[in-house]
């Protein structure tokens, strides 16, 4: 009986490893990097263009679209209304907005609505239109029907207004913006951007979404961060009034007074 045993372990063949799945059926993949991923803010800072750069990866060379949006620290924002009372003009209660970037930028190689439909765009908070704001101070929840309860602003109908002068404040200052051009594709696959900070540009941690679409869906997405920072005097004064602020207070009316005290004495000298 051993050598029937032995002839059969002989003739047994060890099973193949798998093979890899084909290109085709590997999922597309979109990579990017930044140029610079520190902006040092000095006395003479003028603004700072950083390059954002990156490829598509896609076995199947379907069509695609590329979306980068940037959002800086989130500020809140302080609006009033002039209005009418009693014939004086008057500024209204102040409505404060949070949850709104201090810095946004969206950059597409063609047009927001005609990469995605509506719902999609609000849901990536992709275009300035579809940013998350709210006033929180104005916002209570409402029981409807016995059975849901919703969250509604008792702006009514002027939220939009205001939140429309939020936005216009800030694309006024430069810190808002939308490019529909602003992706390139420089050769068949890799694309570029630039994403320009302006001399208001609020310092913190920056982050830049890559965003890779097909058929009008989000198929793969990169996050990459960007850091503004004060460097020099300035860090060393901004980080005294916010880490120390009475005493960057009384330093800082200490200095007004002496100040004053020599105009005058010089004067009078005069």
């Amino acid at each position: 009986m051993i050598g029937p045993i032995l002839a059969l372990a002989a003739t047994a063949t060890v099973p193949s490893p798998p093979l890899p799945p084909s290109p085709a059926a590997s999922a597309p993949v979109i990579s990017a990097a930044l140029t610079d991923t520190t902006v040092q803010v000095k006395s003479d800072f003028r603004g700072a263009r950083i390059v954002l750069y990156g490829a598509v990866f896609d076995a199947a060379a379907k069509p695609s679209d590329v979306v980068v949006l940037v959002r800086g620290p989130e500020q809140p924002v302080r609006l009033t209304r002039k209005q009418k009372v009693v014939g004086l003009w008057l500024n209204s209660r102040p409505v404060v907005f949070r949850g709104a970037p201090g810095f946004y930028r969206a950059a597409s190689n063609r047009p927001l609505e005609d990469i995605a439909n509506f719902g999609t765009l609000r849901r990536l908070g992709a275009g300035v239109d579809h940013l998350p704001i709210n006033a929180p101070a104005e916002q209570h929840i409402e029981t409807r029907y016995g059975v849901r309860d919703v969250v509604v602003s008792s702006l009514g109908p002027d939220y939009y207004d205001w939140r429309r002068a939020v936005v216009r404040l800030k694309e006024k200052a430069g810190l808002y913006h939308e490019d529909g051009r602003g992706v390139r594709f420089v050769d068949r696959g890799l694309f570029r951007a630039e994403i320009a900070l302006p001399t208001g540009a609020p310092t913190g941690v920056y982050r830049a979404e890559i965003l890779l679409f097909q058929d009008g869906k989000p198929v793969s997405s990169r996050a990459r961060t960007l850091t503004v920072e004060k460097v020099g005097v300035e860090r060393a004064l901004y980080v005294w009034a916010h880490d120390r602020p009475w005493s960057y207070g009384l330093a800082a009316m200490a200095f007004a007074l002496a100040a004053g005290w020599a105009a005058s004495a010089a004067f009078r000298r005069d």
